[in-house]
């Protein structure tokens, strides 16, 4: 193929007086060193940490779009409150996009960057919204024989969390876990690796139909947080699960501290004494989301015996170290038309990424919205 001299690529600027601009910009096309390969970017996905990069604190009622059907030009107004989070990054234009895969059209003189001519690889690391990507032939993961670029483009970011979140629990020594907004494309791949694998795991979920989504999908334990009965269900679950470490993807509002107190009543249902500080069996709530934005409430109803922080896959992944960490990947390849199934309510192009309606539907960042763009659409 004819490999362009330019090619788009999507950037996220956020100006001083507080206007988010997303536009469609040429950059040059590189040609990859002697261990890399240019890969021509065909699938690539909207997460949440994505998001917050593309849109950030922007009020999505501002927004706006102009420019051209090719070249739109999206802006908005980010709240004043929210600047001085930003100060680092104004006036930068920033790629976006954390993973992605596609065609390797072009390599470098190694032998590694030579055997990746012609093969579909998915690869992360940044600036993947756009046409064409330069990586390692190290860092880059060779798709199996019949593995589309869409069934490859997520077989980063939500495996790796849904089995760190598992590693984690085994580390420090926990048994079962829980997990919010488990209705997710992580939160279906974590219930797949937890059934795979015996592992006790309490679902929570917003919604009735999520709920129904997650028990034909064969999960034994899901709890609806907008049910009456909520707090008690969950008490029951983690009583037969003996789940003392979650993972909450909404971080704000008082989720957290609920499945604390829950967790102390479970425990407590087989305490044979009582003990003003509660119960000694450690409960461990890591926030690794922001979906509600309103501050983190924590009514301490628990005891002593607990702790709230925050998880993020690429430190854990340096924690664990290279070979750990491989064994992971290597586990994503193996199972990736299976447990690690990725499922798009849309697919669009880079243009089509910046409409309105797009920005309207995967913006709010709601279960089932997952959207996914194939940069070599027209």
């Amino acid at each position: 193929m004819t490999i362009p001299s330019t090619a788009l690529q999507l950037r996220s600027l956020v100006q001083p007086d507080g206007t988010l601009q997303i536009s469609l910009e040429p950059t040059p096309v590189p040609t990859p060193g002697p261990d890399e390969v240019l890969v021509q970017i065909q699938a690539t996905p909207i997460n949440p940490s994505d998001i917050g990069l593309l849109l950030g604190p922007a009020d999505l009622s501002t927004v706006q779009v102009g420019g051209s059907a090719e070249r739109p030009v999206v802006t908005a107004r980010i709240p004043e409150r929210a600047m001085p989070g930003m100060a680092a990054r104004l006036g930068q234009s920033m790629p976006v996009g954390n993973e992605g895969a596609g065609l390797v059209v072009a390599a470098g003189s190694s032998p590694a960057a030579q055997a990746l001519l012609g093969r579909t690889v998915a690869l992360i690391g940044g600036a993947m919204y756009g046409q064409y990507r330069a990586m390692p032939a190290a860092q880059c993961l060779p798709l199996p024989a019949g593995t589309t670029a869409a069934e490859g483009a997520s077989c980063f970011v939500n495996p790796l969390t849904a089995l760190g979140m598992v590693e984690t629990m085994k580390r420090e020594g926990h048994t079962a876990l829980v997990h919010t907004a488990a209705a997710s494309n992580l939160g279906q791949m974590l219930n797949r690796i937890c059934q795979n694998d015996g592992i006790g795991l309490v679902n929570i979920v917003r919604k009735p139909e999520q709920a129904a989504l997650l028990r034909e999908q064969g999960a034994q334990y899901v709890c609806d947080s907008s049910a009456p009965g909520f707090m008690a269900e969950l008490t029951d679950a983690l009583a037969a699960t003996g789940a003392t470490i979650a993972f909450d993807a909404t971080g704000g509002g008082t989720l957290a501290g609920q499945i604390l107190q829950c967790m102390e009543a479970a425990i407590n249902r087989k305490a044979t004494e009582y003990s003003r500080y509660g119960s000694a069996v450690h409960k461990q709530v890591y926030l690794y989301g922001h979906l509600d934005t309103r501050p983190t409430e924590i009514q301490r109803t628990f005891g002593m015996a607990w702790g709230v922080g925050g998880w993020l896959l690429f430190p854990f992944l340096q924690k664990i170290g290279n070979e750990a960490a491989q064994a992971l990947r290597q586990r994503v390849a193996a199972e990736l038309k299976t447990t690690f199934a990725s499922h798009y309510a849309r697919t669009v192009s880079l243009a089509g990424a910046l409409s309105a309606d797009a920005i309207a539907f995967y913006g709010p960042r709601n279960t089932g919205a997952k959207v996914l763009i194939d940069p070599s659409m027209e």
